[in-house]
């Protein structure tokens, strides 16, 4: 379980080891996506980037969370992660070091975002890669994603939170 009460209040480490703090996000809509390069929704990168190069200006963050515990489909090294995103999907949107998204050694993020936003019936567990979590320019969660749920779907629900 988490206390913190906002996104803005926690940090996580970004891909190169430096302290990525999330107050530097406060509002601004951000999309937290837990990822993996050999998954069968992997090419949802290509949307994710497309998203965020269209509104990014407007006030969009996405933040990329590499996760091994689903199928072991993230098992480089976080240089090799982030290089393979450059490198297929051109992603320009911060990846994190890799963790956990469940269990004992949860990341703070995804204790925080998991005890916001319960997902189907009402199970906080992540099920799979690229579930996401969208969060408005408050730090509050606001809706989460299934796997199965295109980054594209997302549009109108961002807007609404980019314009509020």
């Amino acid at each position: 379980m988490s206390t913190a009460k906002s996104l803005h209040e926690l940090t996580a480490e970004d891909n190169q080891g430096q302290t990525f703090d999330f107050s530097q996000l406060k509002g601004k809509v951000v999309l937290i996506v837990n990822v993996a390069s050999k998954c069968g929704f992997t090419p949802q990168y290509k949307e994710l980037q497309a998203l965020y190069e269209k509104y990014k200006d407007q006030g969009l963050e996405i933040v990329g969370f590499p996760c091994n515990q689903f199928g072991s489909q993230e098992p480089g090294s976080d240089a090799e992660i982030q290089e393979f995103c450059q490198k297929n999907y051109g992603v320009s949107f911060p990846i994190m070091k890799k963790i956990h998204v469940n269990g004992d050694e949860v990341h703070p993020v995804y204790a925080f975002l998991k005890s916001s936003k319960s997902g189907l019936l009402g199970l906080s567990r992540i099920k799979w890669n690229f579930e996401k979590f969208l969060v408005d320019s408050e730090g509050v969660v606001e809706e989460r994603y299934s796997s199965l749920t295109k980054p594209e779907s997302l549009e109108s629900t961002i807007e609404k939170l980019l314009h509020k």
